[in-house]
């Protein structure tokens, strides 16, 4: 390979460290706005949807939570195929600032109190802003971080996008927690639930910098120069990349059902369900997420060592196998005996999150990676994940059963074994093959 051409695609490792910084920022911005939403749902529940049942209220908020997440397969049609036109860059810089500004715009929206109807409404409006930036966001962000990083260690940096999401919910959870015990309940009704909020301003703004400091992929710049870019990206993708587009659907199920049952929708479960103190579930969720921090950045490592497909077996048989003992754990109501219940729970995800942004990006071709993902990852997210807190809780209500988010795990575990199965180990292939190639099913890894 020519000199230029191989320094074109291969930056130097202060610019996949950028790159990566970059790529996290958004994701963390993302779940700083879930985190403070999930954490503080009780209260935005009483603020936005008055009633004298407190479970109502929580469903309302939670509601309003899973509506964001209707919009956001419109977003992946939207932003995906627009990054394989156009670059991944570009649209990023527009994902991060919709998104930061959506989440600062509930802080300063009115209550019900003020406004009646008219409150939950806007409340709908910036939630659905969010979710459909949301759409372009996470797809472009790891195929932005799967597309600098170097063969042999995309594992590795890869996983650092997830250390965003950690980031971003320890942080919500953080911000929530000190509202919380510092304010009076009055106050935290009156004003105190939007200073969360709006911190996503400043940092909006910290992300976007990150990203106009950067080139785009080589990946995509190399496509460029070999004139390899799709002239109709959205049809190139549902027409040529259906079959892994529905595997991916798969996997999804199973990390996002996680995802959102343990991040999202356990605080309230401890509170509300097994009547655990606010201040105990809150302490008890943050460090389990810290935990995770610590251990996600090796087990990234590891997969680039073994593959990515028995890490992402384990968990999969994990889950089948000890969500109802986790649950049953937790359901003795003790400290100790939740954080474990809730440890082993984390273990299992951190298994799945470790390796998804390397996963991921490498089942698809450069011209279409962004859009595909996109597009597969939305479709999933939007039916089976956001909408998890809100499908407990009403199930939780329906049957009087503690255990029903046990049950949810394992029949997401039983979906997702099936394309874990079927789809090639990516560990060590490259992304900076022929474009029209996928690497995950074409190419020799160069371990």
């Amino acid at each position: 390979m020519p000199t230029a051409e191989r320094d074109r695609q291969e930056p130097d490792l202060p610019t996949v460290r950028k790159a990566v910084a970059a790529g996290a920022m958004g994701n963390c911005i993302e779940w700083f706005d879930y985190g403070v939403y999930s954490y503080v749902a009780a209260t935005i529940g009483k603020v936005f949807f008055p009633s004298h049942s407190s479970t109502a209220a929580l469903l309302s908020s939670f509601g309003v939570l899973a509506v964001s997440f209707v919009v956001r397969p419109f977003g992946g049609f939207f932003f995906g195929p627009l990054g394989d036109k156009f670059g991944r860059r570009r649209v990023l810089a527009t994902t991060i600032i919709l998104m930061s500004a959506a989440t600062f715009v509930i802080g300063v929206l009115p209550t019900y109190e003020k406004v009646g109807v008219l409150a939950p409404a806007l409340l709908v409006l910036a939630r659905l802003v969010q979710g459909f930036s949301t759409g372009g966001e996470y797809g472009g962000a790891a195929t932005f971080i799967a597309e600098y990083a170097p063969d042999r260690r995309r594992g590795f940096m890869g996983s650092w996008l997830e250390f965003g999401t950690l980031t971003g919910f320890s942080l919500g959870a953080g911000i929530a927690a000190v509202c919380t015990v510092a304010l009076p309940q009055d106050s935290m009704l009156a004003w105190g639930w939007r200073i969360p909020f709006l911190i996503a301003g400043p940092l909006g703004l910290i992300g976007l910098y990150l990203r106009t400091r950067l080139e785009d992929t080589p990946a995509f710049e190399a496509m460029l120069h070999e004139n390899e870019v799709a002239r109709s990206p959205l049809r190139e993708t549902i027409t040529q990349n259906w079959r892994q587009i529905l595997n991916l659907i798969g996997i999804v199920v199973l990390i996002n059902v996680a995802d959102y049952t343990l991040l999202t929708y356990m605080p309230s479960y401890l509170t509300e369900t097994l009547k655990i103190g606010e201040t105990t579930s809150l302490l008890v969720t943050i460090g389990v997420m810290l935990a995770m921090m610590v251990v996600i950045a090796p087990l990234g490592a590891l997969s680039d060592r073994i593959g990515r497909k028995p890490v992402l077996m384990t968990a999969c048989v994990g889950y089948l196998l000890l969500s109802y003992p986790a649950f049953v754990l937790m359901s003795h109501g003790s400290v100790v005996q939740t954080a474990l219940g809730m440890g082993l729970m984390a273990l299992l995800l951190v298994l799945l999150l470790s390796v998804i942004g390397s996963t991921l990006p490498a089942m698809f071709p450069c011209r279409v990676r962004y859009g595909s993902f996109a597009i597969g990852y939305n479709l999933s997210t939007s039916a089976f994940g956001g909408t998890a807190p809100f499908v407990i809780t009403a199930l939780i209500k329906a049957t009087g059963s503690t255990m029903v988010p046990a049950y949810y795990l394992m029949a997401a575990a039983l979906i997702a074994a099936v394309p874990i199965l079927i789809i090639p180990e990516t560990a060590g292939a490259s992304l900076r093959i022929k474009a029209t190639e996928a690497p995950g099913l074409v190419a020799t890894p160069t371990k």
